[in-house]
C-alpha cells in the first residue's frame, strides 16, 4: 500500500510538471510593456530575393573577346575607285571620291573607328569622319565627298585611319587632283 501511495505522488508530481511545462507553450502572447509600439506577433513574410544575372560565356565567345583585346589594326589600299590621280577638274566642282581598301588587320572596324585628314587641304571636308564598319580580312570602299578648290592648281588631301584609342594605322591614302579654269 505504502508503494502504490508513492507511485501515486510520483504521477500527480510528474503531471504537475507536465502541466506547467505545457502551460508556457499555450499562453497568449502579450506586447512588450516597456516597448509599446511592439506588436505581440509579427508573422513572417517570405522575401523573394531578386535574381542577378551573370552573364556566361561560351569558350568561342571568350576566345573572340580575348582575340578582340589583342586585335591588331591593319588598313591596305587597294585602288581608287573614282578620280584616277592627277584628274582635271573645274573649280569649285563637287568630287565623289571612292578609294577600295581592306581591312587587313585581325579587328573589326565598328564603333570609334574614323578617318582623319593627315595632309594637304581638306577640299571641304570637316575631319574626322567615321571608318565605314567592316569585318577583318574584307574589302570596303571609303567615300568622301569633296569640293575642289577654286584657285588653279595641283591639290592632295590625304587621310589615314585611327583606332578608338586615336592610334593610327594602314595606309595613307589620299585625292590627287588638278583644279584647271
Amino acid at each position: 500500500m505504502k508503494n502504490m501511495n508513492i507511485t501515486r505522488k510520483l504521477i500527480v508530481f510528474f503531471s504537475l510538471g507536465l502541466v506547467v511545462v505545457l502551460s508556457g507553450c499555450f499562453r497568449s502572447l502579450q506586447a512588450d510593456p516597456i516597448l509599446s509600439d511592439v506588436p505581440a506577433f509579427v508573422p513572417p513574410t517570405l522575401t523573394i530575393p531578386t535574381p542577378t544575372l551573370i552573364p556566361t560565356l561560351s569558350a568561342n565567345q571568350m576566345a573572340t573577346q580575348t582575340s578582340v583585346a589583342q586585335c591588331k589594326d591593319s588598313l591596305t589600299f587597294i585602288k581608287d575607285e573614282t578620280v584616277p590621280d592627277g584628274t582635271t577638274v573645274q573649280p569649285g566642282a563637287s568630287i565623289d571620291k571612292r578609294w577600295e581598301v581592306q581591312n587587313s588587320g585581325t579587328c573589326n572596324w565598328g564603333k570609334g573607328y574614323t578617318i582623319k585628314l593627315v595632309g594637304g587641304t581638306d577640299m571641304g571636308v570637316t575631319s574626322p569622319l567615321n571608318l565605314f564598319p567592316a569585318r577583318s580580312n574584307t574589302t570596303t570602299s571609303i567615300q568622301i565627298e569633296f569640293l575642289s578648290p577654286k584657285e588653279s592648281g595641283s591639290y592632295r588631301s590625304a587621310w589615314q585611319a585611327y583606332n578608338p584609342d586615336g592610334e593610327a594605322f594602314g595606309d595613307i591614302f589620299y585625292i590627287d587632283i588638278v583644279v584647271a579654269n
